[in-house]
C-alpha cells in the first residue's frame, strides 16, 4: 500500500523574486529639471539671460513636483532620492553660479570668483546637511535657506535687470556688478546658516479657509502676471529675509532657534518628528 504523499513531499511553486527597477515618472520629472538647467547654462553661453533666468524657475517648479508625484503614486525609491539630490546641485548650486558669474561677475576678476564659489559651495554643503539630517529637522521648516529658493534670488535679479527695456548689459565695476556680487554671496552664505526657513509642507489641506483668501489668491496672481520678474524676485527677498526675522524673534522671546532634535522625550522638542 502506497502512503498518500505529505505536504512536504509536494512540489513548491518558486517565488519569482521582484524585479527590482527604476519608476519612470518621478525620475523623468527629475530628468526634465535637470535638462532645463542644462538648457540654462547654454543660453547664458550664447547672452541670452533672459531664457537662462526662465529655464532655471521652470526647473524650480519640475523639482517640487517630482517628489509630490512619487508620493502620490507610492514610487518613492533610494534611486530617486539620490537622483533629486543630484540634479538639484546642478539646477540650483552650478547653473546659478555659472550664470551670474557670465552675467556679472567674470569682468571683476578673480574676486568675481569668491561670490559663485561661495554660493556653489553652499548649495553642495546645504544638499550635504539636508540629506544627513532630513530624519531630525522640523518638517515646518527648513535649515537655512533652501537651494531653490537661494537660485530663485540670484536667478530673480538677473531676471529682474535684463526685463528692463534699456537693458544694455551690465557695466564693469557699476552698481549692478556689486548688487549681484551682494546678492550672490548673502544667497550662498544663508544656505549653511541655521536661520529656519518656513517650509510650506506642513498644512491641512481639508481645513476650509474664508472667501478672501482666495480673493487675495487671485490678485497675487495678477500681480505676478503683470511684473513677473520683479514681483518673483520681491517676493524672494522677503522670503530670503524670513529667516532671519524667524531667528531674532525666537531670540527676542528666548525660544529654541535650532530645528534640529536629537531627542523626542525632551519639552522643548515637542513638535519635532511629526
Amino acid at each position: 500500500m502506497t502512503p498518500d504523499p505529505i505536504e512536504d513531499d509536494e512540489p513548491s511553486l518558486a517565488v519569482r523574486p521582484r524585479r527590482k527597477g527604476i519608476y519612470a515618472l518621478p525620475n523623468a520629472i527629475t530628468l526634465a529639471s535637470l535638462f532645463s538647467a542644462f538648457y540654462a547654462i547654454v543660453m547664458a553661453m550664447n547672452g541670452r539671460f533672459e531664457v537662462a533666468c526662465v529655464a532655471i524657475f521652470a526647473a524650480a517648479i519640475l523639482d517640487s513636483l517630482d517628489g509630490r508625484v512619487a508620493r502620490m503614486t507610492n514610487t518613492q525609491s533610494a534611486f530617486g532620492e539620490q537622483m533629486d539630490s543630484l540634479s538639484d546641485m546642478v539646477a540650483f548650486g552650478a547653473a546659478p553660479a555659472l550664470i551670474v558669474y557670465m552675467w556679472a561677475l567674470k569682468d571683476m576678476g578673480k574676486p568675481g570668483w569668491i561670490p559663485a564659489f561661495v554660493y556653489i559651495a553652499g548649495a553642495a554643503l546645504r544638499l550635504a546637511r539636508f540629506n544627513v539630517n532630513i530624519g531630525v529637522v522640523d518638517k515646518r521648516y527648513f535649515q537655512g535657506l533652501p537651494s531653490p529658493a537661494a537660485a530663485a534670488l540670484v536667478i530673480g535679479l538677473i531676471w529682474a535687470v535684463v526685463d528692463q527695456a534699456s537693458y544694455s548689459g551690465v557695466e564693469p565695476g557699476g552698481w549692478v556688478a556689486w548688487t549681484a556680487y551682494g546678492v550672490t554671496l548673502f544667497a550662498g552664505l544663508s544656505m549653511v546658516t541655521n536661520a529656519p526657513f518656513y517650509s510650506f509642507k506642513v498644512f491641512d489641506r481639508r481645513r476650509s479657509v474664508p472667501f478672501i483668501v482666495l480673493v487675495l489668491i487671485m490678485l497675487a496672481i495678477g500681480l505676478a502676471a503683470l511684473d513677473p520678474s520683479r514681483v518673483l524676485f520681491g517676493a524672494f527677498c522677503v522670503y530670503g529675509l524670513s529667516g532671519y526675522v524667524i531667528y531674532g524673534w525666537r531670540k527676542a522671546k528666548g525660544k529654541p532657534v535650532s530645528v534640529i532634535s536629537t531627542s523626542t522625550d525632551e519639552p522643548d522638542e515637542r513638535g519635532l518628528h511629526q
